[in-house]
């Protein structure tokens, strides 16, 4: 066997050198970097609209202008309508939250120590030495709230508050308003062919995208509003507004929204008695149910053309880094990813392996050899 040395050009050495102080500063950029990301995603999400608009020969610039006032108007009569009784309902609900845990932890102990009436003993030791209830309670709750903060505090630190926010919707407008001479202006800066190749998945990328955000939103607001009339039937009409707009929200994120948006309902759930939780619970395990097997393959659909263990692992790693911004973002840029690496890497290399067995000889052996040569390829070329 031959032996295999690695070796290293100066150029590549020089781009080696090059790469490392790159990251340091896009390490630096972050914060302008996840702003960019977020102004993509929403430029993506509103752009089928303004293509519409410019069809009936409204000026681009002016397209974009009329969308996002739009969208601006509806967002805040929205806010101004509903908003009081959600936030008003979600304080009482925070406020709510410690006494149900509390008796959701009374509950076990009294059900533990009905089936243990001939050792009461073993069970007041179990749970007021071993569990320590009290102590387990306060541990809940601190851990909920250093998860809030953590988010929090990782969010605004990097994102920059209300302002950034706007920066990326002014950004988003721009690179919409002028999106055909930024496209340009970049795939410049590539050698031939690339340019042209990046060039022609620009499009494809930004509707995979937009498609994503748009079914997650539609989706989500769809099981916010059934969520919320769902509660208000099962005797939770206090909370039903605050804990379907928490599960409208948590459903933006794939796999783990659900399951974020249900916790508080089924902690609260238990102050109401057990069937009120019983009732609580399959009402989560149903619209589960239908956002997987009805809404999502409905709404969001192959938008994603992503593996969901891929998915999975990009909520996770954007909010180990971003925190719930993160958890939002990182998955529709998979999504344009993955345009990326099936159009420019896998479908050419399949291309290539098809030209390849086309292209190489049929293996025959030597005369009077059998099992070598199919009927198929012995045939003459005028049989």
């Amino acid at each position: 066997m031959p032996e295999q040395r690695i070796t290293l050009s100066i150029s590549s050495l020089l781009l080696i050198l090059l790469a490392i102080p790159l990251l340091i500063l896009l390490w630096q950029l972050r914060s302008l970097l996840l702003i960019l990301m977020i102004s993509v995603v929403l430029a993506s999400s509103i752009e089928p609209v303004v293509n519409w608009a410019e069809n009936y020969r409204v000026p681009r610039w002016l397209a974009v202008v009329l969308v996002y006032l739009t969208l601006i108007g509806v967002l805040i009569g929205a806010g101004l309508i509903v908003g009081p009784a959600i936030f008003e309902q979600i304080e009482r609900l925070i406020r709510q939250i410690p006494v149900s845990l509390k008796s959701m932890f009374n509950l076990a102990e009294n059900w533990v120590m009905g089936l243990s009436a001939t050792r009461p003993e073993l069970v007041d030791q179990l749970f007021h030495q071993v569990l320590d209830v009290q102590a387990l309670t306060r541990w809940v709750i601190r851990s909920s709230q250093q998860l809030l903060v953590r988010s929090y505090g990782v969010t605004t630190g990097i994102v920059g508050g209300v302002f950034s926010l706007i920066l990326a919707i002014f950004l988003s407008g721009y690179m919409l308003a002028d999106s055909r001479t930024l496209i340009k202006n970049l795939v410049r800066l590539l050698p031939q062919p690339w340019d042209d190749r990046l060039a022609a998945q620009i499009a494809p990328m930004s509707d995979r995208i937009g498609s994503y955000i748009r079914g997650r939103v539609l989706v989500s607001a769809i099981l916010g509003v059934v969520i919320t009339i769902s509660l208000s039937q099962l005797g939770l009409s206090d909370f039903a507004l605050g804990l379907g707009a928490i599960a409208g929200v948590t459903n933006l994120i794939p796999f783990l929204g659900p399951i974020l948006g249900a916790i508080p309902a089924l902690v609260v759930a238990i102050s109401q008695g057990g069937w009120a939780f019983l009732w609580v619970l399959l009402l989560y395990v149903i619209i589960q149910n239908l956002e997987t097997y009805l809404l999502d393959p409905l709404l969001v659909g192959s938008s994603v053309g992503v593996h969901p263990l891929y998915q999975l692992l990009a909520v996770l790693g954007g909010a180990q880094v971003l925190g719930i911004i993160g958890a939002l973002i990182v998955p529709p840029w998979i999504a344009g990813g993955a345009v990326l690496l099936e159009n420019l890497y896998l479908r050419p290399k399949l291309m290539a392996e098809r030209r390849q067995k086309t292209a190489s000889p049929p293996l025959t052996g030597p005369p009077g050899s059998h099992g070598l040569e199919s009927p198929a390829d012995s045939t003459p070329a005028g049989g």
